[in-house]
């Protein structure tokens, strides 16, 4: 990081204390040093700039935005567990990143830490997993779950480790790219259990797989932890052809398998974020000539109200005359959606 970006990067934390009360809703914001030593130029033309600082943009909220976009409270059947799909859960159990998108679809819940879990509802979470036998995937996700000390980590899948019908525990992160010191001895320990570990990186540009994140991917690959990624398509960021192409190489070489290219959700104050389904398409289908069949992820749709996730590029999601989309879900029900 030159002087020049830590000076405006010092500059914009200090502002960013004093953030305005009419800054709805109050979007947290924190930067670590990996991600402030991958800004290359301190501003919003940069990758890693723009997904982090916050931009005055995000005050513009518009009417199809919404406060929880993919409708996790409709499946929500305990603080801080969905059971949206029948055979795996989703277990919030924190709602601390290390580092705050300005994208993200949970920007209102996360960093506040009320909405963490207690023991009494980690205790309530874990015997409802039990209970429910159709569970065979525990998803941790929150807020960041690799926040949590080893020691809690540890804890949590011990005790999934006693559940027979539970095979696989996945973890979504961002803390091997963003915090990537914080995979260590102590964290390879805790992951270690008699099922199946899925760690799913959220990476958006090549520009974050710095050397220590590098170094960190390979720590869990050598643990032999499954590896996949997941990315959002954000304009200024990554909606070039040749920008995703680059990320999913690096990533393949350094053995992730691209898993997800996410629709940007409707989460509020992200519309400068956002690209059109039809822009989507068209980047997907460039990539197809750009990548190996095993590197391309699947470009899916969060179809908004909880309703689940779609593939994009499919019969799943239809344009019509209107310029709206008719997307079906994994139920075989119709939603209209606007871009």
């Amino acid at each position: 990081m030159t002087s020049k970006v830590q000076t405006v990067l010092s500059k914009q934390e200090a502002s960013d204390e004093k953030m305005p009360d009419n800054f709805v809703p109050p979007f947290r914001g924190h930067l670590p040093e990996e991600v402030k030593n991958s800004i290359q130029e301190a501003n919003f033309s940069d990758p890693i700039y723009r997904q982090y600082v916050p931009s005055n943009e995000e005050q513009e909220i518009r009417e199809s935005e919404l406060s929880d976009p993919i409708g996790d409270e409709a499946h929500r059947v305990m603080k801080g567990l969905i059971h949206r799909y029948t055979d795996r859960v989703l277990f919030k159990v924190t709602a601390v990143c290390p580092v705050y998108c300005r994208f993200c679809f949970r920007k209102e819940m996360i960093g506040h830490d009320t909405d963490s879990m207690k023991p009494e509802d980690i205790d309530n979470a874990v015997a409802y997993i039990a209970e429910h036998k159709e569970i065979s995937e525990v998803i941790f996700s929150g807020g960041d779950p690799f926040v949590l000390s080893p020691r809690r980590l540890k804890s949590l899948i011990e005790r999934l480790s006693f559940i027979p019908h539970v095979q696989f525990i996945r973890f979504h992160t961002r803390v091997p790219v963003v915090k990537p010191k914080s995979v260590n001895d102590d964290l390879l320990a805790a992951l270690k259990t008699n099922k199946r570990v899925i760690v799913v990186l959220h990476t958006n540009h090549a520009q974050e797989l710095t050397d220590n994140a590098r170094a960190a991917i390979e720590k869990l690959r050598a643990a032999d932890i499954e590896l996949l990624s997941q990315n959002v398509l954000l304009k200024g960021v990554n909606n070039k052809v040749d920008t995703l192409a680059t990320l999913y190489k690096e990533l393949m070489g350094l053995g992730v398998k691209p898993y997800y290219l996410h629709h940007p959700d409707k989460a509020k104050g992200t519309e400068h974020f956002c690209v059109s389904i039809e822009e989507g398409v068209q980047i997907y289908k460039a990539l197809r000539g750009q990548v190996s069949g095993h590197l391309l992820p699947q470009y899916v749709l969060d179809i908004p109200g909880g309703f689940g996730k779609v593939p994009i590029n499919s019969d799943w999601v239809c344009l019509q005359k209107d310029g709206s989309y008719l997307v079906t879900d994994i139920h075989g029900d119709k939603h209209q959606y606007w871009d």
